[in-house]
This record gives structure tokens, sequence and C-alpha cells, in this order.
């Protein structure tokens, strides 16, 4: 029976989404069939509490689940896709066209200074996929989003409009809430599945970071939820710059069962920080850990 809980499904037979709803810093959505593999065979509920682009989630497209965050104009979008998901497509198309009459860049900077001066998910969601290289920044002193706008033309609406339908479908079972982690994953009882994608250590100093949490009560929250019964896997960093630098994380003896090396290829953030330059030797390494 063990076995047959915790065999890794065939990875080839897993369908991501036709392509990314949000342009996320972290998105997972290239790697998010090798994560999803690694899930139990059988669990009850699933929980994603730290939700961002929602790759993994829209991956598995649980039959039940909850998935959280704490920045409302992020849950907004999230819930406006399970809600209402016209109203989405109304809400991107509306910006794209503007975007398409007008001067690019000019009404990009509109955009980002409305949604500045009242943060909001549909002017995040246009914001999201026309800014420079899909790196969401905020400043630190104010939170106001920085990110200039992009070389490349944002997807076409109606291009846009057919990832709506099918993230929909993939997610109509799921309930969005803005909730703090910690009160998501004491929910979860035994044989329901957490996953957990928190904002990394290692590039979070110039990024809105989801969640204001300290990995220590994280891994508290992960060793509660492992004595209840309930399966948990995290997302941390791994190596940067082609295996060069470990990212030591300390974690506590006995908490994590297995893990999993998942590469993802070279850095969006680094490149942002480069100014697009590619970086052959920026390559990354996430770590997965299971509690199982």
């Amino acid at each position: 029976m063990q076995l047959a809980i915790f065999s890794n499904y065939d990875e080839a037979l897993i369908r991501p989404p036709t392509g990314q709803l949000l342009k996320w810093i972290g998105n997972k959505h290239r790697f998010s069939a090798q994560i999803v593999s690694q899930f139990p065979r059988r669990f009850g509920r699933y929980f994603e509490p730290f939700l961002g682009s929602g790759a993994v989630l829209a991956t598995l497209a649980p039959k039940e689940g909850v998935a959280s965050d704490i920045f409302p104009p992020l849950v907004e979008i999230w819930k406006t896709l399970v809600e209402n998901p016209e109203k989405l497509k109304r809400w991107y198309g509306e910006r794209r066209q503007q975007s398409a009459k007008g001067d690019k860049i000019e009404v990009y900077e509109k955009i980002k200074g409305a949604y500045n001066t009242k943060p909001n998910g549909a002017d995040l969601l246009f914001l999201c996929r026309a800014c420079y290289g899909g790196v969401v920044r905020f400043r630190k002193s104010d939170g106001f989003m920085s990110t200039p706008c992009g070389i490349h033309d944002p997807i076409p609406a109606k291009k846009f409009n057919e990832r709506v339908d099918d993230w929909y479908g993939r997610l109509s079972h799921v309930e969005i809430r803005k909730a703090d982690y910690s009160e998501i994953m004491s929910e979860a009882k035994a044989g329901d599945l957490i996953y957990c994608d928190p904002p990394y250590s290692y590039s979070q100093a110039i990024l809105y970071g989801a969640q204001d949490f300290r990995l220590d009560e994280l891994l508290e929250s992960i060793s509660r939820c492992k004595s209840r019964g309930v399966f948990v896997a995290l997302s941390i960093d791994g190596t940067k710059k082609s295996g060069d630098l470990f990212c030591k994380i300390e974690l506590p003896a006995g908490l994590f069962e297995r893990e999993i090396d998942v590469h993802c290829g070279r850095s969006m953030l680094k490149r942002f920080q480069m100014e697009g330059q590619t970086l052959e030797t920026e390559e990354v390494t996430d770590r997965l850990l299971l509690t199982y």
C-alpha cells in the first residue's frame, strides 16, 4: 500500500497548462510536471499557501483545493479567474487594447501609475504580462511597483482568453483565499497535501516577498503538519551560478524524508539585474523537500 501511495507519477503523462496566466518571479511553469510527479498518488484536500503564479496548482488541477496569499491584488486576480473568468478577460483586453492603440511605454506607465495610486488586480494582471522580463518588482520604501515596460509586446487578448479558459477549467474546484500561510496550513488534516513555494531567501531582497515570514517559523508549521499525518512538499533555494553557490539553509533533522533537485535553467532575476544579458553561468537548481 505504501508503494502505491508514494510511487512517482509518470512525469510524461502530466499536462501543465499550455501557457502561463501570470508572469511572476519563481514561476514553476516549466518544471511543474516534475514537482507534481513527486506528490503522493492519493491524498485528501490540496493546500497551496504561497499562491504566486499558480503553476503547480494548475498542473495538479486538484478535485478539492485551497490556495491562498496575503497580497490582495494577487488574490483578487485568482478569485476573479475562479468566480468570473469573463471579467478577467475584460480586464486584460481593455488594457491590451490601450497598449496596442497608443504609445506602449506611455500606456504602460499610465497603468502602472494607476496601480501604484490604488493597488488592484485588474492593473496588476496587465502589468505582470507587460513588464520587463516578467519581474514584478516593488520598492521597499513605499511598495510601489518599479519594473519598467518590457521590450516585447504582451500577448494578444485572444491568446490570453484561451489561457483563461484553460486555467479556469483546472482551478474550478479550488477555493481562493486571502490568508496567512500558517492559518491555511493549520486546516490540513491527516492525508491532505500541502505544497509550499515561499519567497526564496537569496532573491527576495528586491522583490515583493508575497508573505512576510521567517523560514524557521514555516518549518515549525511543516513539522506540526507532519505530526498530524499531513504530506508536505517544500520548494526552497538550492544552487546558483552553475553550482558554485549552494544556498545554505539549516533544516531540522528528520523533518524531510526525501530531497529532489529541480533544475530551473537560467536565472530570470539575474538576467533582469544584468539588463537582459544571456547568462551562460547563471544556472539555478531548486531543492524540493518532501516529508514523506
